[in-house]
């Protein structure tokens, strides 16, 4: 081929030559950026915020394989590899399990964009910042919403949602398993089978505790999960996956009108990704690189089983301000870690210990890191 070109080039002579300066010479209206010029730098860092994680050797390696098609046979493999990992890591035998391309925001609003039709009742459980976007996401789709409201820290119990699903009669409760804002574990057992009772579908926000925390989507009755590639996977940020029981599917499939997003329709997503029996059909491109690292994060998960803990929040001392602390750890230590989000912003400081992370060194160092940060972070008077 470059033969071939080079024989073009020497044929043309001084008119290709003219040709190529003629349009280099062109006056560029936005110079080349400065910025630009330079190599890529990127400071080291050990993440131990809420997400994302560092990345292992394994999954970083993956992330410097050549892209291959979305569509070829190969991909295509890697694409149910995943699906199988998913399936491992949720627990679960559904085969409309799927990965989005898109963070865990992405996955909370195909699961609704696709569920939820307007005029249906939306229950929601608001203990944080991620129940406060479920519930703007479905009042932005014309659901009628019942946020259930509790402070920061605060969990729901059976009677509670109970009492939610016999006044609203929601098709859909939403709740968070790990709320990483305020740092609460969210109790499951007997959610799935309450719903169920009265005809409602259960969707739980596992982005923060999936594969840090049991939990097992067929047995506790879980109709729509969803978690994202960036926390206990040790995976870039960028993707997330979701999978739907057969009554989730069921009013998926029985829609009145279709979803509102071409590029969220699980109908077609289902057929990219495999999970229709049908041919597949291109959809999409999906981020190839971003799948390759996924597919190693589940792969680490499988062999190593990672059960751990995945979000510690930490009361912000009286009269500390939590952005100097945050800033201390980063500047002095290199480590990241997060302070409250949502409801819980300047309340509680969030240090994330997750799938390599999560080692007796780094919370022995953060430790270390925080009693150093007291002593010379300055007091405000109270």
């Amino acid at each position: 081929m470059f033969q071939a070109l080079a024989k073009a080039s020497a044929t043309l002579g001084p008119r290709a030559a003219g040709w190529v300066r003629t349009m280099a010479s062109h006056q560029l209206l936005v110079a080349p950026p400065k910025a630009l010029l330079k190599p890529l730098s990127v400071p080291t860092r050990l993440l131990l915020g809420p997400g994302p994680a560092n990345l292992p050797p394994r999954t970083m390696a993956a992330g410097g394989l050549q892209v291959i098609g979305p569509m070829h046979k190969e991909m295509y493999q890697i694409m149910d590899e995943i699906k199988e990992g998913i399936q491992y890591l949720f627990q679960t035998r559904n085969p409309l399990t799927l990965v989005i391309s898109g963070s865990g925001h992405c996955a909370l609003e195909a699961a609704l964009i696709n569920v939820l039709e307007p005029g249906d009742s939306f229950l929601v459980g608001v203990n944080g910042i991620w129940g406060q976007r479920a519930a703007d996401i479905g009042e932005r789709l014309g659901a009628r919403v019942h946020p259930m409201t509790k402070d920061p820290g605060g969990h729901f119990t059976l009677q509670e949602v109970e009492e939610g699903l016999a006044q609203h009669k929601p098709v859909l409760l939403f709740l968070t398993h790990g709320e990483s804002s305020s740092g609460v574990l969210q109790p499951l057992d007997g959610f799935g089978e309450l719903c169920h009772r009265y005809k409602c579908l259960l969707l739980v926000d596992s982005v923060a505790s999936v594969g840090g925390t049991p939990l097992y989507m067929d047995q506790q009755g879980i109709d729509i999960l969803y978690s994202s590639s960036q926390k206990v996977l040790n995976a870039p940020p960028g993707t997330s996956f979701l999978s739907f029981s057969d009554p989730a599917k069921n009013k998926i499939y029985s829609r009145k009108k279709k979803p509102s997003s071409f590029y969220l329709d699980i109908k077609y997503l289902a057929n990219f990704w495999g999970c229709d029996g049908q041919p597949r059909m291109y959809h999409h491109t999906p981020p190839v690189i971003s799948l390759y690292s996924l597919r190693e994060g589940l792969a680490l998960l499988v062999e190593q089983a990672l059960r751990l803990p995945t979000v510690t929040t930490v009361a912000v001392p009286a009269g500390y301000d939590w952005r100097d602390i945050v800033s201390y750890l980063i500047d002095r230590f290199g480590i990241e870690i997060m302070g409250g989000l949502g409801p819980s912003t300047g309340k509680v400081l969030r240090i994330g210990l997750m799938g390599c992370n999560a080692t007796r060194e780094n919370v022995d160092l953060v430790i270390e890191a925080l009693r150093e940060a007291l002593q010379h972070c300055p007091k405000k008077k109270l």
